[in-house]
């Protein structure tokens, strides 16, 4: 967890708003969860390993004074939200029969794990989520990609890059290799690390966790040959043989149209390798890579049960969730002068100026849609005059003839002169 400046703070919103922007010009709107939620919800089995990273929160008052204690869990009753999906869930079970059908909900807002801190990573971060709810043709999957592509292409974006998979695929690939049925979300959570480990890795860690050594052995080997001959969509037919869901037709009309519209900005492929790591995903599954940038910037998937079993009803679910940490992480490391900084002005106030008359100039120019800030004039007016420019301001102004001000401009500053100065 950590404090952010005031620089990274008008990156981050003018970031969000953008996001934002395209999100709602496909159609999608706002809805709101709060930050804590039931304990029993946060722990259904759906979060994966990120139900081991839960910030817990103690019950009060007389249900702690109540509590019997057997384990630390027994003074449990509620948690940080983990991720923006769960909530949703819950958010739609509960309010449905007031909502648009199908819902295209749009969420941006803080979450908790409580991991290891490291670049991109924090404990608390923020999601941007875009889901549709109540569709269950592909063409859901297709709206999905290709919003959040656009988001991502406005934000400024290059070097995209699409990796498909199904957790049928996946499912079908672990019975293939002879994995036990029981076991086989086991066997997705180890895959799933292994950008970070390899195929070593993930031979060494399915050998710890006691599976067959020939089921680890038929594994490693379909995750070597993938790595010799790519992903390719021709893998899945030969993988799946009957085809009773149609998971090779969703994969290829998902690919044909993003493809379609792609027009040299991105690409997208299939990619027997890619994993996610939430247990709720029950079909199609995507993340977006960028070039130069080692960790998916976005992923999300296709999760059918999760309303199911608080509604009692199936409801078929999508959703893709921009990282905006990392997002920003890219933005600050390319950021050149600050959007807007033209429109920053500061009007430097000196002890003998009448603040009355200052005070309606930086009112006029105000509503000429100028940033105006008053500042007091200091001795050192070189250095005062290089901060206004570090901090992103475009002109600075003084009074120099009753009622009139004299607006000068600032020498602009990149990003990158900014981190030497």
């Amino acid at each position: 967890m950590r404090d952010i400046l005031p620089d990274e703070v008008e990156l981050r919103d003018a970031t969000a708003a953008a996001i934002l922007d395209v999100y709602r010009r496909y159609g999608f709107r706002r809805v709101e969860t709060p930050a804590l939620e039931d304990i029993r919800l946060l722990t259904r089995s759906e979060g994966g390993e990120n139900e081991k990273l839960i910030f817990k929160v103690l019950k009060r008052g007389e249900k702690l004074a109540h509590a019997e204690m057997v384990r630390i869990d027994d003074l449990v009753d509620l948690g940080l939200r983990f991720d923006l999906t769960v909530p949703l869930a819950r958010y739609y079970a509960e309010n449905h029969a007031k909502l648009p059908q199908p819902l295209k909900s749009l969420q941006i807002g803080p979450v908790w794990r409580a991991e290891r801190p490291q670049k991109g990573r924090y404990r608390q971060f923020t999601q941007c989520d875009i889901d549709i709810l109540g569709v269950e043709s592909a063409h859901a999957e297709v709206e999905l990609i290709l919003a959040t592509l656009d988001a991502l292409l406005t934000v400024g974006l290059t070097g995209l890059r699409v990796r498909l998979n199904d957790r049928r695929v996946l499912g079908a690939l672990a019975r293939h290799c002879g994995f036990a049925g029981e076991r086989v979300g086991q066997v997705f959570v180890t895959l799933d690390k292994l950008d970070k480990i390899g195929v070593a890795g993930v031979r060494d860690e399915l050998r710890g966790d006691g599976h067959p050594e020939a089921a680890v052995a038929r594994m490693i080997d379909v995750l070597e040959r993938l790595e010799r001959e790519g992903p390719a969509l021709e893998h899945v037919r030969a993988l799946l043989g009957p085809d009773p869901d149609g998971v090779h037709g969703a994969l290829h009309t998902i690919v044909r149209a993003v493809t379609a519209e792609a027009r040299g900005r991105y690409t997208i492929e299939v990619d027997l390798s890619l994993v996610r790591g939430m247990g709720y995903y029950t079909g199609p599954i995507f993340e977006v890579a960028h070039s130069g940038y080692t960790s998916s910037i976005a992923g999300g998937g296709r999760y059918d049960r999760m309303i199911g079993k608080l509604l009692g009803r199936e409801v078929p679910a999508c959703g893709f969730s921009i990282g905006f940490e990392r997002l920003i992480e890219i933005l600050k490391e390319r950021r050149g002068p600050r959007d807007g900084g033209e429109r920053r002005i500061a009007v430097l106030v000196d002890g003998q100026d009448d603040i009355a008359t200052l005070v309606a100039l930086a009112r006029e120019l105000r509503e000429q849609g100028q940033i105006v800030s008053l500042e007091p004039k200091r001795k050192n007016l070189g250095r005062q005059l290089e901060e206004l420019a570090t901090h992103g301001y475009g002109s600075y102004a003084v009074l120099r003839a009753p009622g009139a001000l004299d607006v000068r401009p600032l020498a602009r500053r990149t990003g990158k002169e900014e981190a030497r100065s």
